[in-house]
């Protein structure tokens, strides 16, 4: 396997780290986004923020709100920039019909997950989620604890 070369950018653009850890991750979609120019010039740059941001389904369409993509000075120019505009998610039929039953179901909603460039296509990472409970969030927290003490004692065995 090719190892990638320094200095090569990551194609991961902005991740909802609070999301694994507020809520049960089902079921992951990968969805297009509809952009404009500047926006994608800023998501380039950087500028690129999904925290607090959420997946709304209306009409058979999926939506993107809350995702903040902020205007860069150089790029938007001439239009007035909205940086908290609702995006448009381009999913099949079926997985939007299948997202729907979903969030229909009670403590079940969808989330974006993380933003990334596909060859030079720009894709969201969208989840079905359970919210945790605050107890789940602390078993979560001690098991990731009790893992990095165990690698700690394995690579010190083997040192």
């Amino acid at each position: 396997m090719s190892k990638k070369k320094p200095g090569t950018p990551s194609s991961t653009i902005a991740l909802n780290k609070k999301a694994k850890h507020e809520y049960h991750i089902e079921d992951r979609f990968e969805a297009g986004m509809s952009l404009l120019g500047w926006e994608v010039k800023s998501m380039r740059a950087g500028k690129t923020q999904l925290t607090d941001s959420y997946v709304l389904l209306k009409d058979g369409e999926a939506w993107l709100l809350g995702a903040h993509i902020t205007p860069l000075t150089t790029a938007s120019t001439h239009v007035i920039a909205d940086p908290t505009r609702t995006r448009k998610l381009l999913l099949h039929a079926k997985e939007i019909a299948k997202i729907v039953d979903s969030v229909g179901q009670e403590g079940h909603t969808c989330i974006p997950l993380a933003l990334y460039w596909k060859k030079n296509k720009v894709k969201c990472e969208i989840a079905l989620v359970k919210g945790k409970k605050l107890f789940d969030k602390r078993a979560t927290e001690k098991e990731r604890d009790w893992n990095r003490q165990k690698q700690r004692v394995l690579r010190e065995a083997n040192i």
